[in-house]
């Protein structure tokens, strides 16, 4: 399972879920603490400028995946803004077409001495942070959930579509655990799709990542997380190896307590699919 092959004709599906709530505007650590919501919409930026450069050919990006950013606070709806506003599931080539700016960012690089030296590079930017509201992840799930259902009956051989769930409170329209299931229970021929959970802390504790069991999770809310979490599929188990993780055949797509490194980490691995044609 999880092994079919992604092509322009059998593309593959992602589907973020940020949550926007007031909370996401306080700060998470780091060299400069940022707020939340510009650290979780800086990382999707980077990935989905990532993800056209990975599928540009010389005949331009090819539609290897379609995607959706919903943002869930004061409403549920897509997140995307300039051209793409109000658009669910994109071809990657209109995303890669329509960024609503491009921001010119800057970063350390080896200067070839041992040293550090400020680079300039571009950030297409499709995604803008917000905070305001509450945390209504069960109608966001729901939103996800619909997405899903169509994504399958359209493409029934595709690699199984991905939601990533980034949030950094409780729900505050009910338990989610029943909305996270249901996604799950949509299959393509290839497996179930797949619900990954990433809960971003401002505490500064240390990340519980991909863990294989719920005994050392804290809380309530952290081991409810949990469960709602797909397994990692092999192909992800192994590259998180390659970065230093322990992982296992029970190891789960969460996150607890992520702080900003962990947060780019867990979209790099959560996104992987199989080999694109």
């Amino acid at each position: 399972m999880y092994t079919a092959e992604i092509s322009r004709s059998n593309p593959a599906c992602l589907i973020f879920l940020v949550d926007r709530s007031t909370s996401m505007a306080e700060l998470i650590g780091g060299e400069v603490p940022q707020p939340k919501s510009e650290v979780v919409a800086d990382s999707i930026n980077r990935l989905l400028f990532e993800l056209t450069v990975k599928c540009a050919k010389e005949s331009g990006v090819r539609d290897y995946f379609q995607v959706a950013v919903i943002g869930y606070g004061g409403t549920v709806e897509s997140a995307f803004s300039g051209k793409l506003t109000d658009r669910d599931l994109v071809p990657l080539s209109q995303i890669a077409d329509n960024p609503a700016r491009v921001d010119q960012r800057i970063r350390k690089v080896p200067d070839g001495a041992g040293g550090l030296v400020d680079s300039a590079f571009s950030l297409p930017v499709w995604l803008e942070p917000a905070a305001a509201g509450g945390t209504p992840m069960n109608m966001a799930l729901r939103y996800a959930k619909s997405l899903v259902e169509n994504w399958v009956s359209e493409h029934p051989g595709s690699f199984p579509p991905i939601v990533l769930n980034i949030t950094d409170g409780q729900s505050t329209d009910g338990d989610p655990a029943e909305s996270g299931a249901e996604i799950c229970k949509l299959t393509t021929a290839d497996g179930a799709a797949l619900l990954f959970n990433l809960h971003v802390s401002e505490s500064g504790g240390h990340p519980m990542t991909f863990p294989h069991s719920e005994t050392a999770l804290p809380d309530d809310y952290s081991r409810l997380l949990y469960s709602m979490s797909s397994r990692l599929p092999s192909h992800m188990r192994s590259y998180a190896n390659s970065l230093g993780y322990r992982v296992n055949d029970e190891t789960r797509g969460f996150v607890y307590n992520a702080d900003i490194s962990t947060i780019v980490q867990f979209l790099d691995i959560g996104t992987r699919t199989s080999d694109l044609r």
